[in-house]
């Protein structure tokens, strides 16, 4: 019921009332704010079941691993639920708390980043990638512009053979560009837009050598404590990490812990940690511009267009769709154990985070089905 038709309502059972008009109007004005109340109170309910009902369907062991789902609107959480084990052999209960591994929405952090130190002046989107590193090949046709948006050309790392030889070791990003940048490429820069980790590794690389600080500390100073994401960090199997989520692969025998792989590899394409607290004060600093100004920030969601003219769907570290009419602006992360989903409605301030442990339960698909679901309620 809509605002206006309760106080038509409210307005009709109060006009046989004989009292002064201030008081009238005051115990109108009550009884709407209450009726109003009641109603959102109801609407919450109603959305909080139907959510309910769509996680059961994908998280449907509860002995296993599983996910942990946020819901927003307005910078606010009305829903956030966990499903299933945190650490399987411990028994471990997933919480709100637990940290996943993010797999690729880690693009979004270093599109950012690139963003912001273009604000500061150190380098510009446009500027070609030898400028930076200078013996890269066909360096000065391919822009960081290109490298943001998929439409370098440059061979994708994970479809690589000899990735196996590298998977476990502990590389420097020099090392780890080195590993494909002569390789053949793809296609010419600007000719197609084509999923790119590669493209992302060298720009963590190049805001190390602009910012003269590891991509790791420069994320953690310049985003996570500006922003207050004290539950986000650079992945580690090492360190000791409180509310860790433990990743999972399903196979035929069932649950096996996740294949081990040096994140220095997937680095700045797909190596960050986070909460679903945590996702939702990131979302809330982008639509607040704390860490750029809105004419930056516009950059990370505008869609371009290719060498031909062809307009394609993907800003800086973000997918731009339109679903049933309705924009969103989505990413996606994969990483072994890990499946991670984000999506965000700007006309309505929308936002859902997904995470699961588990590469048998993709959050993707749900979350969608979320946002849309929470889009509809809140139009009622």
């Amino acid at each position: 019921m809509r605002l206006e038709t309760a106080f038509k309502k409210v307005s009709k059972s109060l006009s046989p009332i004989k009292l002064p008009l201030k008081k009238q109007i005051g115990q109108s004005l009550l009884l709407i704010l209450v009726l109003y109340g009641s109603l959102n109170a109801a609407n919450a309910q109603s959305l909080e079941s139907k959510i309910d009902s769509l996680l059961s369907n994908v998280f449907k062991d509860s002995t296993g691993p599983g996910g942990v789902f946020l819901v927003s609107k307005a910078g606010k959480q009305i829903y956030q639920k966990a499903y299933g084990k945190a650490n399987i052999e411990l028994g471990d209960d997933l919480s709100s708390e637990s940290i996943f591994q993010l797999g690729s929405i880690t693009k979004q952090f270093t599109a950012v980043a690139i963003l912001i130190l273009e604000q500061q002046g150190k380098l510009h989107v446009q500027d070609p990638v030898s400028r930076y590193i200078p013996d890269y090949p066909s360096g000065d046709k391919i822009t960081l512009h290109h490298l943001l948006t998929h439409t370098s050309g440059i061979k994708d790392f994970t479809r690589m053979k000899s990735l196996g030889d590298i998977s476990q070791k502990d590389l420097s990003p020099k090392e780890m560009v080195d590993f494909f940048k002569n390789e053949p490429a793809d296609f010419r820069p600007g000719e197609k837009f084509e999923y790119n980790n590669s493209g992302y590794v060298v720009l963590g690389y190049i805001i190390e050598l602009v910012s003269a600080v590891s991509y790791e500390e420069f994320i953690q100073k310049n985003i996570f404590e500006k922003v207050g994401m004290d539950h986000s960090c650079y992945a580690s199997d090492r360190a000791i990490i409180k509310n860790r989520a433990y990743g999972y692969q399903k196979k035929e025998s069932g649950y096996v812990n996740k294949t081990r792989i040096s994140f220095s590899v997937p680095f700045s394409s797909g190596s960050l940690m986070s909460t679903a607290g945590d996702m939702l004060k990131w979302q809330n600093a982008l639509s607040r511009n704390l860490l750029l100004n809105s004419k930056s920030l516009a950059k990370a969601f505008t869609t371009y267009k290719l060498n031909s003219g062809e307009v394609f769907t993907y800003g800086y570290g973000w997918h731009l769709r339109d679903i049933n009419s309705v924009s969103l602006r989505e990413h996606g992360g994969s990483i072994f154990g890990f499946k991670t989903m984000g999506v965000y409605i700007p006309s309505e301030d929308i936002y859902v985070i997904g995470m699961s442990n588990c590469d048998c339960n993709s959050p993707t698909k749900v979350a969608q089905d979320i946002a849309l679901l929470a889009l509809k309620e809140f139009k009622k």
